[in-house]
């Protein structure tokens, strides 16, 4: 705030009870008359992971929304966001208890700006759950939910879960059939549309390699 010419006794000033700001959590305050913002913790956490820098500055380094907590974000699953999950290239420590950090390079494709926060896409976020040993159903449900209103797409889904395919028992690399596999968990009336356009997605070397059920 002091950089913002806000010196610190006018901020405790504003902060009073009856005063223009409620605070939040620690360095991170709202204005008081101010629409309630959704998920007003997990924006106040994520906010703490950079304090010196914008909001509308940040870039990935600083932090990207993730795994259960970018799920809430999406309104996707049933899984319960009891901490606020973060991605970053390197590693970091959080006092906080309900905070938990993965350390991973994202790529420019897997995160995008979510009404004023950096979260994860979909697609990244089923495989982020993979890796965690999650309910293979409920991330099925994660991806029927995201196809359906164009959330993320077929392909981009079959990218991301290339990687687990053999954990499921399918040929390594196969992310169109772990793909089809989860639809079909869902029962989802739309699957061979899903999967046209998956296929349509993989590059023609790969789909030489690659055989759906």
């Amino acid at each position: 705030m002091e950089a913002r010419g806000i010196g610190q006794t006018t901020l405790e000033r504003l902060a009073a009870p009856g005063g223009a700001l409620e605070r939040v959590a620690t360095g991170v305050y709202r204005l008081a008359a101010a629409p309630l913002a959704d998920h007003l913790d997990l924006r106040a956490a994520w906010l703490q992971l950079a304090a010196g820098i914008p909001a509308w500055d940040r870039t990935p380094e600083q932090g990207v929304v993730s795994h259960r907590s970018a799920a809430s974000m999406y309104g996707l699953s049933h899984l319960t966001a009891d901490r606020h999950e973060f991605t970053l290239p390197t590693r970091k420590q959080s006092r906080r208890a309900d905070v938990r950090f993965h350390t991973r390079k994202l790529a420019d494709d897997e995160w995008v700006s979510l009404r004023g926060l950096l979260v994860t896409r979909p697609a990244r976020i089923a495989s982020d759950l993979l890796w965690d040993q999650e309910d293979p159903e409920a991330v099925a449900r994660l991806i029927a939910d995201s196809v359906r209103p164009a959330l993320d797409y077929p392909g981009t889904f079959a990218d991301q879960l290339g990687p687990h395919a053999a954990k499921f028992g399918l040929r390594k690399g196969d992310g169109l059939g772990l793909l089809r596999w989860f639809l079909e968990l869902t029962d989802d009336p739309d699957l061979s549309r899903w999967m046209a356009e998956a296929r349509a997605h993989v590059d023609p070397a790969r789909r030489e390699e690659i055989t759906t059920p």
